[in-house]
């Protein structure tokens, strides 16, 4: 948490920066080794993490580089009204189907079955997040890492708020009212949320 509020918002996930990098569901990822390195977290505790890390990197790089078999996989497909495959399909491609889960090829590819023997059905299931929402993800680290780049950008003092039309009236307020003299400042205002500042960084020319 770095921002306080002076009025009763209520918890929307639109006021979290990068929301999709946030997710509950990776919180110990995140969170465990920071909470180690502080002496929070045991070492016992950070290494089922690192596991977990590794366990559900070696279902992605494999789903990444090994096909599956027509006969071996058409009849999960059928039974889910996909489209079924004719020829050696990657198990990514097949797992980027909207109506397709990781769970599902595992009881029915038995390579994939056999690769997940040992690991449970929660790292499984991260692998299956991270790979079908890469591609946002990835836009998301970008967008995360680009404001880092801008924190310290200059804004002019008298910078015309009013003029961005996409603007938010509530951002607009909160910008005249403090001022921020940089990107960095003006992404730490309460009121002002990740949208905002894309909205703002667009009129700037960045």
């Amino acid at each position: 948490v770095t921002k306080g509020t002076e009025e009763p918002y209520r918890m929307f996930t639109s006021r979290a920066e990068y929301r999709l990098l946030l997710r509950q569901d990776n919180a110990d990822v995140r969170l465990t080794p920071l909470s180690h390195k502080l002496g929070l977290a045991s070492a016992e505790r950070n290494e089922k993490v690192e596991q977990k890390i590794r366990d559900y990197g070696k279902v992605i790089d494999y789903f990444k580089n090994t096909s599956a078999n027509p006969e071996e996989i058409n009849p999960y497909l059928a039974s889910i009204n996909s489209a079924e495959i004719s020829q050696k399909t990657r198990y990514y491609n097949i797992l980027s189907r909207p109506d397709v889960s990781i769970m599902g090829i595992v009881e029915s590819a038995k390579d994939v079955k056999d690769l997940c023997e040992y690991i449970d059905e929660e790292t499984t299931e991260q692998a299956e997040i991270l790979m079908k929402y890469e591609g946002y993800l990835q836009r998301e680290q970008e967008n995360a890492e680009k404001l880092k780049r801008l924190e310290d950008l200059k804004i002019n003092p008298n910078f015309n708020y009013d003029s961005i039309v996409s603007l938010g009236t509530e951002a607009k307020e909160k910008l005249k009212k403090f001022k921020p003299a940089s990107i960095g400042q003006a992404s730490r205002i309460s009121g002002i949320n990740p949208a905002d500042i894309s909205v703002l960084l667009v009129h700037m020319g960045r």
